[in-house]
């Protein structure tokens, strides 16, 4: 990646450099060391430099070459999509020492490090002063499967955009050094995202008088469209019992994701992700309903404030008197959030697998522009937001009651009758401040106490006093002054009396049941705005259009999908109907968006001259002037008409002047007419708002990026404004950048190549065009897929200029499928698979089509043709050996013939930590358990986020078959161990069980292991935990009953409380009655589907199954225990 000011070689991504000598795997304990300040900058008041650090890293595994098409994947509340990039699956099992670029800003009183590597984010944040990482330190690089696209890393800070989790995470950006007059430094990271190609780029800012860590965002739409973003800086800390997260005191109630739970806060007054949380208050844990501390909390939870009129939140470590303040602006970053694995067992598995030694931690996330997740917001073509978040450590101080940008207080008033108050007064500073006066005023406005003290980041202020007469605390106020500055004042709140809690978010209505047309198009607009996974946004504008096909928004909101979707003539005609409905009565319509999108869609159908006319209308309308102004100068410029260009873009760049792509084009044309000085101060200003904008960059002759995307997406640039021999240099330098392409990031080389033969035979360069094509097929396309409605353009015109082209064929049908034009994937596939040149290429697209027929034509036995066609072109390749195994087990296939298939190829099924799950379960389905469990102690397992129990399960099948068939062997003992087993899995596993997880079954077998050995005792012990076990957690949700229910009225009947185990038959069948009348939905507010990633399979199936499963075994028990009974009281001959 493009970096500045770099002292240091900048380390290729794939490669760990060597350590004395040679690249070894690192044994013991892990420990950053971070580098004295080189000599030349000892002596600065900000000290910034590159220099690499050598980090202890568990790097990703190579992802698979093949697509994932998560259509139904829920993450975050949102859709969990991946396209195009590729999907990690596996993380190194062994960590080593690796050379990651890192930047160190420092100051008398922090030190950071950023990684540009790893998203640009912060991965150090120490408090010199006080010894203290107020962000949390991970001395590995230790990813874990909980990113969107797989590997993510706990620790420091961070910065999620444009959605939840960065998809970027895990990817490189480009960075410089900003130097300031007075002595501050920024840090500058910035990136194209990976998905839709907007430009983000956040500035870490320390300043020489100040203990303040500044973000400086810059958000960038870069593309035609208006698209959907949040911003979330996610800050770790490392937490313990001491560990307090403070929030403003005006915070009565906090939200989870998409607002479909609300909580009382600090203190939960009822249930909260399924805990009861007024029940784990005692004597001896008084505060064991609050929420702000992390001891509190035993299952993973997240909670976002719903509302608060201050600006500020953190945390605290009691224990070491040390924490950290987050401040900025609420009414742009309201968000404020904390996320916590839970402190119990299936926490600190997670904090396991993210890191070797530095424990739990929470995060305290902080989010502008978005107060939830998800909460997207809007941001419109050549937009750019931009916004500041601060941070900064205190200490002693406790957790903090009221912040700004220069000062931390607390105030503790603690009443001990009418004639006394004491109180506690705490000040923390953010700067040098001598002289500050303290001081409380009462109701009146009277002081009743001033001092006078040196504060600063290492001398904090506390002070206990006495005060005559009896005070509430909302009667006092603190005020901070620095001279006549207030730096901070606070009055206490007296407690809010009868808050109405907000009301959870509810699911839509289906559309035929909403009776208006306004609150149907509203409803689509929320459904497309937030990414919902599982709802799409079109049945309801289709709805609307049914009643009165003419409504405008209707027909806009459907054309802007159909155009996202390279479906541009549908989009036309949408667009037609609502311009028609506009101008029916008025030649002025008071909205342009319809103009501009109509417009757009016609450039991509390469009609330029009628574009112009709506382009030209749509800049009538000031909230379209800008986009639709730089499409027209795009056409002027492409069109060879430099000053229509011109003057459009000083137009547009009257009312919107940081719009990068404007400016940059302004240069160029300046420079085309002769205007070079003219060209260069644009380009000057331009680099001063945006050092890192790659297109002004190339123009002013800088270094540039060598993130291949982000070259094709300048040479993109050129080509659009006409400038093709310029584009094709770019492209060929993006097709070479490829093969240094970041692990995880997506492959261009051969979309490169069909750009550059597009252009060549537009240019009549005909030759040229077919040999490009020849590149693009030779290039590498692992992890290749397109993404830009440019890329489809060119792959659409090599299928015309060769039909035979199997490459372009499979890559086209990957961007189809994904935008779910399933028939036009289905035949350019069909024709890839007809003409692919190689195994590898057979083997893709014969797998896409088997996915296809499953889960698009409901065609099981072509989809098993498909996999099996693909298998024999790839037999030794162990993703396919895993989805074909999955393919079969639904469509009836015995565990025994799925066994024998993957028992052929048993050291492929070792390679996944999926196959060899399912090759256990199939071992025990067949009666062959104890090879089961060998076969699960021998592997290390690396679980993924809202996928957890599915190896847990696998091990707690094979030990409790284990244990059944010691018991049948008349070997108690045997069976005890198999059963603790399964009670206490071992840490390789990498997950434990969720606290709510019902474990009715695993005690019910202890009581008849302990009853074996004749421990009466221990039996009933055993029997009444299975007994009392109530609800269940299952696929990421809780339920009331389950199968584990059965085990507990066999509990209760071992006990002898018939009738409580005859109510709980009458419970459960009735719960089997609801369930079953009730039809089936996937869960609106899942946060997580496991089931639903690979094969679709029709959930009121997937529904009656289960509920015909329990109500078979529910028979069977209550038909076996009427048996006993009857048995038990009919008289026995001898």
């Amino acid at each position: 990646m493009l970096n500045a000011e770099n002292d240091f070689p900048a380390t290729p991504d794939r490669v760990i450099p060597p350590i004395d000598g040679e690249t070894t795997v690192t044994d013991g304990e892990s420990t950053i060391e971070l580098p004295p300040i080189p000599a030349e900058f000892a002596g600065d008041r900000v000290a910034a430099w590159s220099e690499p650090l050598i980090i202890d890293t568990y790097l990703p595994v190579e992802p698979e070459d093949y697509p994932a098409f998560l259509e139904n994947r829920v993450y975050q509340g949102s859709s969990g999509k991946v396209y195009p990039l590729p999907f990690h699956e596996r993380i190194e099992q062994e960590k080593r020492p690796y050379a990651w670029d890192a930047i160190h800003l420092e100051n008398e009183w922090v030190r950071l490090v950023i990684l540009p590597q790893l998203g640009g984010r912060i991965h150090i944040g120490y408090d010199k002063v006080a010894d203290y990482d107020f962000f949390y330190r991970n001395n590995v690089i230790k990813p874990a499967l909980v990113g969107l696209a797989g590997p993510w890393i706990s620790g420091g800070v961070e910065f999620n955009w444009p959605q939840h989790h960065r998809p970027g995470t895990f990817l490189p950006t480009d960075w410089e050094i900003e130097r300031e007059a007075d002595g501050a430094i920024t840090v500058w990271c910035s990136d194209h995202d990976p998905m839709n190609r907007m430009k983000g780029m956040h500035g870490i800012r320390l300043r020489p008088d100040s203990s303040v860590v500044e973000a400086r965002v810059r958000l960038y739409n870069r593309t035609d469209a208006t698209q959907t973003f949040l911003w979330w800086a996610n800050v770790a800390a490392a937490v313990n019992d001491d560990y307090q997260s403070f929030f403003p005191t005006d915070v009565e109630f906090v939200a989870d994701h998409a607002k479909r739970a609300v909580a009382t806060f600090p203190a939960v007054d009822g249930h909260y992700y399924g805990v009861d949380y007024p029940a784990q208050v005692t004597a001896d844990r008084p505060d064991g309903d609050r929420l702000d501390w992390y001891r509190n909390i035993p299952v993973p939870t997240s909670y976002m404030v719903v509302a608060t009129q201050d600006d500020f939140f953190g945390g605290y470590d009691h224990g070491l008197e040390a924490g950290f303040v987050y401040w900025a602006d609420h009414t742009v970053a309201p968000g404020k959030k904390q996320w916590t694995w839970g402190n119990a067992e299936f926490g600190w598995a997670w904090d396991r697998n993210l890191t070797d030694g530095d424990g739990p931690y929470v995060e305290l996330m902080a989010g502008a522009f978005t107060d939830n997740q998800p909460d997207f917001s809007f941001i419109a073509p050549g937009e750019t937001k931009t916004f500041s978040q601060f941070w900064y450590p205190i200490t002693r101080i406790g957790a903090a009651h009221q912040a700004s940008r220069d000062a931390a207080v607390r105030l503790d008033v603690i009443a001990a009758d009418d004639t006394t108050t004491t109180v506690v007064i705490g000040v923390a500073a953010t700067r040098v401040v001598a002289g500050a006066t303290i001081e409380l005023t009462d109701a009146g406005g009277r002081v009743v106490f001033t001092a006078t003290a040196d504060l600063a980041p290492s001398q904090a202020y506390r002070h206990e006093l006495p005060l005559d007469g009896g005070y509430r605390p909302s009667e006092l106020t603190l005020i901070v002054r620095d001279g006549d500055t207030v730096l901070v004042t606070w009055t206490p709140r007296d407690p809010a009396e009868d808050a109405v809690a907000p009301a959870p978010a509810t699911e839509p209505a289906d559309p035929a049941s909403i009776a208006s047309i306004d609150e149907l198009f509203y409803t689509g607009q929320y459904l497309d705005q937030y990414r919902h996974a599982t709802r799409a946004p079109e049945p309801y504008w289709e709805e609307a259009l049914r009643r009165d096909p003419g409504d405008v928004r209707c027909n806009v909101a459907l054309a802007a999908r159909r155009e996202r979707a390279g479906r541009h003539t549908d989009a036309e005609a949408h667009l037609r109907t609502a311009i028609d409905r506009l101008l029916a009565r008025v030649p002025n319509p008071a909205d342009g968006e319809a103009h501009y999108r109509l417009g757009i869609s016609l450039v991509h159908q390469g009609r330029d001259a009628e574009a112009k006319d709506y382009l030209a209308k749509a800049t009538w309308n000031d909230a379209w002037r800008v986009p639709a102004g730089h499409a027209l100068a795009r056409l002027h410029a492409r069109a060879g008409d430099l000053t229509a260009s011109r003057d459009a873009l000083l137009e547009l760049l009257r009312h919107n002047p940081e719009h990068l792509q404007a400016n940059a084009l302004l240069a160029l044309t300046l420079r085309g007419s002769g205007a070079v000085a003219d060209a260069n101060r644009v380009l000057a200003d331009q680099l001063a708002r945006d050092p890192l904008d790659q297109w002004t960059r190339h123009l002013a002759g800088l270094e540039l990026s060598t993130d291949a995307p982000t070259l094709l997406d300048v040479a993109l640039e050129y080509a659009e404004t006409g400038h093709t021999n310029t584009a094709l240099e770019l492209l060929t330098a993006a097709a070479t950048a490829s093969t240094d392409t970041a692990l995880g990031q997506v492959q261009v080389a051969p979309l490169a190549h069909y750009h550059r033969a597009r252009l060549l035979d537009a240019a009549g360069r005909t030759a040229e065009a077919a040999a490009a094509r020849q590149d693009a097929r030779a290039a590498d396309a692992r992890h290749c897929l397109p993404s830009r409605l440019a890329d489809v353009a060119a792959l659409e015109a090599a299928l015309t200029a060769d039909g035979t082209d199997a490459r372009a064929a499979a890559l086209l049908g990957s961007w189809y499928y994904d935008k779910k034009r399933y028939t036009d994937a289905i035949t350019v596939w069909q024709a890839a698979a007809e003409h692919a040149p190689d195994a590898a290429t057979a083997a893709l697209v014969h797998r896409n089509l088997g996915i296809a027929a499953y889960n698009v034509q409901r065609d099981p036995a072509a989809a098993l043709d498909h996999f099996h066609t693909a298998v024999v072109h790839a037999p030794h390749d162990a993703k396919l050996l895993y989805e074909y195994d999955q393919l079969l087990a639904r469509t009836g296939a015995t565990p025994a013939d799925r066994l024998d298939r993957l028992e052929a190829h048993r050291q492929l099924a070792g390679r996944r930590d999926d196959l060899t799950v399912v090759h256990a379960g199939l071992l025990t389905a067949v009666d062959r358990p104890g090879e089961a469990r060998e076969l699960m102690l021998g592997r290390v397992f690396q679980p993924w986020e809202g996928g957890e129990g599915q190896v847990l399960l696998a091990w707690q099948n094979a030990c409790t078959a284990l244990a059944e068939q010691a018991l049948a062997d008349g070997d108690p003992a045997g069976a005890l161990e198999h059963v603790h087993a399964a009670i206490t899995p071992p840490q390789s596993l990498g997950e434990a069980r969720h606290p709510l997880a019902n474990s009715a079954d695993l005690h019910w077998l202890l009581g008849e292991a302990l009853l074996a050995t004749g421990d009466e005792d221990g039996a009933r012990t055993a029997w009444t935990a299975a007994a009392h076990a109530t609800g269940d957690f299952i696929d990421m949700s809780t339920r009331r009953f389950s199968e584990q229910t059965l085990f507990s009225i066999r509990a209760l009947e071992r006990l002898g409380d018939h009738s409580a185990a005859v109510t709980l038959v009458d419970e459960f069948d009735a719960y089997l009655t609801e369930l079953a009348a009730t039809p089936a939905r996937v869960d609106y507010f899942a946060t997580s589907l496991p089931a639903m990633l690979l094969f679709h399979d029709d959930p009121q199936s997937v529904h009656d199954t289960y509920v015909h499963t329990l109500r078979t075994k529910l028979g069977e028990l209550t038909a076996s225990s009427a048996a006993s009974a009857a048995s038990a009281a009919t008289p026995h001959r001898q």
